[in-house]
């Protein structure tokens, strides 16, 4: 079996959770004995550039990397002719029997249509990561400026959102979308929330499997591998935040909890933020280095780190907090965690939820309410007993392999592709 595996990006490039999972899905692939895989990432620098060529190989011989170039944000429209005909050329000379893209932006819609094109009876597998393709805001189904949760989409409701936008384009960009998602033979959500989403937005449901997404292996030292503290230990409860700093991931809320157990004079709920805001825009991350340059002595602002150190990291907080304000899909920090014997404190919507099982292997809180996240923490650490619950409940968890279940789907589509 001959696959590709496309993303948006690349985790050299940038350490997304979808390129994570793309890539590890990709890696994975590879150490099997019956499968050849090959991966084709992108990037809009122009440090990987060569003339004549927009796609190149500057990390192995199975790793491609499309450097974009005219794109159209607004429908996903690839407008690069170099990408048109190197991609075509690369689907000729690899032949996959699969090409499974883990999203659309950059490679563009139309990257479809060129496999159909180019390789009738190859088949055609698309994670869908997001809600991008229903929400012009970046996928996140938030209203503009104020940041609440949007529950509905439509050419009326995406105007209020972008009044310079006019339904009628709102109408046809869907259009075009579901167009070019005609072309592809299977769909794959990491949540039923998100497959929900879609079918709700036009999808055939039965055209969607849910199967989460793969997690990157790691060769775990013996640091890593520190077990939860005993019950003795348990006089403090150490909080960490994993992930982006930014508005959307909760960071407001991690603040304004940690400050109010200050007030309250609690120094028995500790917190360590991990993260990088080097991408967010200037006025977010003036704004956030004074909160850090204030933080009191209950919490403390530790930087970005590599994917390769979360284990590591993981290994010093008891909990971890994914307080995210959006409807997340499926956060890797929380496969990190569970996968680390750490319970996840979340928030109560979206994938989230779904993923973290309140009172087994976690706990929820109503989504951008820190006051009630100071409460859950509070009786937490006040509760040994719910503490040591949690660790046996993410103990025993059932662990699903989505890597099989990938290649139950590939191998499905191949045989039904020669019954028929």
């Amino acid at each position: 079996m001959r696959v590709l595996i496309t993303s948006h990006s690349h985790p050299r490039v940038q350490n997304g959770g979808s390129e994570v999972a793309s890539h590890a899905l990709f890696e994975r692939l590879r150490a099997c004995g019956d499968v050849e895989a090959w991966y084709l990432g992108c990037t809009r620098s122009t440090a990987f550039q060569r003339a004549g060529q927009s796609i190149t190989q500057p990390f192995s011989e199975r790793d491609y990397l499309y450097t974009v170039g005219e794109f159209e944000d607004f429908k996903f429209a690839n407008r690069d002719t170099g990408f048109a005909r190197d991609f075509r050329l690369l689907l000729r000379t690899l032949r996959p029997d699969i090409v499974h893209f883990h999203h659309y932006v950059n490679s563009g819609l139309e990257a479809f249509a060129c496999v159909r094109e180019q390789l009738p009876d190859a088949k055609i597998v698309l994670t869908l990561h997001e809600l991008l393709a229903i929400c012009h805001q970046q996928g996140q189904m938030v209203t503009r400026p104020d940041g609440n949760l949007c529950r509905r989409s439509g050419p009326i409701e995406c105007n209020r959102c972008f009044p310079e936008v006019q339904p009628s384009d709102f109408f046809l960009r869907t259009v075009y979308i579901r167009h070019f998602m005609g072309w592809v033979d299977r769909f794959v959500s990491p949540s039923h929330f998100l497959a929900q989403r879609y079918v709700e937005w036009g999808l055939p449901e039965h055209g969607i499997d849910v199967i989460e997404n793969v997690a990157r292996e790691t060769a775990k030292t013996s640091a890593m591998l520190r077990p939860p503290r005993s019950p003795g230990d348990l006089t403090t409860l150490r909080v960490g935040f994993f992930g982006q700093i930014s508005m959307l991931k909760g960071i407001e809320v991690v603040i304004e909890a940690a400050t109010l157990l200050e007030r309250e004079g609690r120094t028995d709920i500790l917190f360590s933020v991990h993260g990088d805001d080097s991408n967010q825009p200037a006025v977010f991350r003036s704004t956030f280095r004074t909160q850090v340059a204030a933080f009191g002595d209950n919490i403390v602002f530790r930087g970005a780190y590599e994917n390769s150190e979360v284990d590591a990291l993981m290994a010093d907080v008891d909990i971890v907090l994914v307080p995210s304000v959006w409807w997340e899909n499926s956060p890797v920090v929380i496969q990190e965690a569970l996968r680390n014997g750490r319970p996840v404190i979340c928030s109560d919507i979206g994938g989230m939820a779904e993923k973290v099982i309140s009172g087994q292997t976690g706990l929820h809180f109503p989504v951008g309410d820190a006051r009630a996240l100071a409460g859950v923490l509070k009786a937490l650490a006040a509760d040994p007993e719910l503490r040591q619950a949690l660790l046996r409940g993410v103990a025993e968890r059932r662990q699903d392999d989505a890597f099989d279940a990938h290649l139950q789907l590939y191998r499905g589509l191949l045989q039904a592709r020669e019954q028929g």
